[in-house]
């Protein structure tokens, strides 16, 4: 079993715009993130870590000797590896969305299903209705 943190919308989003749902986020070591951090992190839309990120492997590159760079680099991908669900829930908190429950779990399906189950009022937030009332396509209905 693993541990997720279950993050709520901050609020209604506006007409036409990019609906945000619930967001289940994973406890643990993200070997993508590792591997390939500035990959995951756009994949994940964390843009200001990007942002710091490259500018600390540009100052890397920079001011330490060739020989210590790669040995820099390596403990900073194992380093967000280790720190990169954290960094999603920083970003989801500083959006609004803070932490609404913990959930243990197989998988993320699995956990959003707990959660659902314990929480039903959750669905309209993950699954909203087709047409809202005020937007039925075919007027007030009679």
């Amino acid at each position: 079993m693993r541990a997720f943190t279950l993050h709520l919308p901050a609020a209604p989003p506006a007409v036409g715009a990019r609906r945000a749902g619930l967001a289940v986020v994973p406890e643990g070591f993200s070997p993508a993130a590792a591997l390939l951090p500035g990959l995951w992190l756009l994949w994940h839309r964390q843009w200001l870590a990007l942002v710091l990120y490259l500018a600390l492997a540009v100052l890397a590159a920079l001011l330490l000797p060739a020989p210590a760079l790669g040995w820099a680099f390596a403990a900073a991908h194992l380093l967000l590896g280790l720190q990169a669900q954290d960094l999603r829930r920083w970003t989801l908190a500083r959006q609004g969305r803070p932490v609404a429950a913990v959930i243990l779990a197989r998988d993320a399906e699995a956990a959003l299903r707990r959660a659902l189950e314990a929480r039903p009022g959750w669905a309209a937030l993950e699954f909203p209705p087709a047409h809202p009332p005020s937007a039925h396509p075919l007027g007030a209905p009679a």
